[in-house]
C-alpha cells in the first residue's frame, strides 16, 4: 500500500512540531526551575537579614533596631556603636560565612559522592581539623591566625592521604565514604589522646573549640575567612555544570566532554578548602555541613541553584544555632556546636533507619 505524499509531509511537520514543543516544553521547565530556585534563594537572605538583626539587638545590653542601623552607617553613639561593630557583627558574619562554607562543602561532597552520608562531618574531613586544632592548641599552644593556619594545612594533608586511599582505578564514593569514616575514627583517637595527657586548663580550652563555637573569633582569622569564601565559593558554582554531568555516570559525563578524574579532584579540592576555612575559624561545628544540602536538594532540585541554596540555608542554620546557643539558658552561653549537634544527631540516625528500611544500609 503506498502511502500518499502529502500524508507524510503532514506527519512530518506534526513530529517536527511535537519536538519542538517538546523542546519549548523542557525549557519552560528549565526557566520554572531556575525562577523557584531564585525566588528560595533570596526568602532564604531575606531571612538569614532579619535573624541577624534580631541577634544584633539580643544582649545584655538591649539595642533597637534604629539604633542598630545608625550604628552601621556610623551616626550611632560610641557606646551602641561599640556593641554592635566591636562585639556583635563580627560573630554573626563568622556565623555567616562559616554556616555558608559548610553548607556549600557538604553539597558538593554529597552531590559527588552521590551518597547523603558523604559530609564534611562523616567522612573525617572536620576530624582531621580536630586533631590538628588539639594538637596545635595543646602541645604547641597555638591560637588566633596561626591555628587557623595549622588546621587548614592539616585538614588538606589528611584529605590527601582520605582521597588516595580511597583511589582505585578512580574514586569510588562508597569507599571514599567508607575510607573517610575509618579515619574519622583515627582522628578521634588522637583527639581522646591529646585531652587525656593533657593540663586540665589547656583540655578546657580544646574541648571549647572542638565542640564548635563563634564566642572568641580572631578578626584577622575573619578576614581571612572572608576572602577565602570570596575565592572559593565562584569556584565551587563554575564547578555546578560538570559535577551534574558526574551524575549521569562516568561514561556519559566523557563522552560530553568532561575530563571526570580531573572534575572529581578539583570538587574534592575545593570542597575540603571550604571546611578547613571554615573549621579553621570556629572549630568543627557538626552536622551544619550534613544537612544543609539535603535542605536545599529538596527546595529547588540539584544544579547550581541547589549549591547557592545549600550555602544559604547553612547561614542560616548557624546564625540561628548561634542565637539559641546564646540566649536559651539565662546566663549561659553555650559552645554553637552543642545546638547544631542537637539538632543534627537526629537527622542522622533517621537517615540511617531510613537506608536501611529501604535495602540500600549496610
Amino acid at each position: 500500500m503506498t502511502v500518499p505524499r502529502d500524508t507524510v509531509a503532514r506527519d512530518g511537520a506534526s513530529s517536527t512540531l511535537g519536538g519542538s514543543s517538546t523542546r519549548g516544553g523542557t525549557r519552560a521547565d528549565r526557566r520554572t526551575r531556575a525562577l523557584r530556585g531564585t525566588r528560595v534563594a533570596v526568602v532564604i537572605a531575606v531571612l538569614i537579614v532579619l535573624v541577624a538583626a534580631l541577634s544584633l539587638s539580643l544582649g545584655a545590653v538591649a539595642v533597637a533596631p534604629g539604633d542598630i542601623l545608625a550604628a552601621l552607617v556610623g551616626r550611632a553613639d560610641r557606646l551602641t556603636r561599640f556593641v554592635i561593630l566591636d562585639l556583635r557583627a563580627p560573630r554573626i558574619v563568622a556565623a555567616v560565612l562559616v554556616g555558608g562554607c559548610l553548607g556549600l562543602s557538604g553539597a558538593l561532597f554529597q552531590t559527588l559522592a552521590r551518597n547523603p552520608l558523604a559530609s564534611p562531618d562523616i567522612i573525617g574531613i572536620t576530624a582531621s581539623a580536630s586533631a590538628t586544632g588539639a594538637v596545635a592548641l595543646v602541645w604547641f599552644g597555638l591560637t588566633g591566625l596561626a591555628l587557623s593556619g595549622a588546621v587548614v594545612a592539616g585538614t588538606l594533608v589528611a584529605a590527601v592521604i582520605i582521597y588516595l586511599l580511597s583511589w582505585r582505578d578512580g574514586l569510588s564514593g562508597y569507599r571514599f565514604v567508607l575510607i573517610g569514616i575509618g579515619a574519622a575514627a583515627v582522628f578521634g583517637g588522637i583527639v581522646s589522646y591529646v585531652l587525656t595527657t593533657a593540663d586540665i586548663t589547656d583540655v578546657q580550652q580544646a574541648l571549647v573549640w572542638i565542640t564548635g563555637s563563634l564566642n572568641n573569633v580572631d578578626p584577622v582569622a575573619l578576614v581571612v575567612l572572608a576572602a577565602s569564601a570570596a575565592a572559593l565559593m565562584p569556584c565551587a558554582l563554575l564547578l555546578a555544570r560538570p559535577l551534574a554531568a558526574l551524575g549521569l555516570g562516568d561514561d556519559t559525563a566523557a563522552a560530553i566532554g568532561v575530563r571526570v578524574e580531573r572534575t572529581r579532584l578539583l570538587v574534592v579540592a575545593v570542597a575540603v578548602a571550604l571546611a578547613a576555612v571554615a573549621v579553621s575559624v570556629a572549630g568543627p561545628i557538626a552536622f551544619v555541613a550534613f544537612v544543609a544540602a539535603p535542605i536545599a536538594r529538596r527546595l529547588v532540585g540539584r544544579g547550581a541553584l541547589a549549591l547557592v541554596s545549600s550555602a544559604l540555608i547553612g547561614a542560616l542554620v548557624l546564625v540561628v544555632s548561634d542565637i539559641v546557643a546564646q540566649f536559651a539558658v539565662p546566663g549561659v552561653v553555650f559552645p554553637v556546636g552543642v545546638v547544631t549537634g542537637i539538632v543534627g544527631a537526629p537527622y542522622l540516625i533517621w537517615l540511617l533507619v531510613g537506608t536501611n528500611r529501604v535495602g540500600q544500609g549496610g
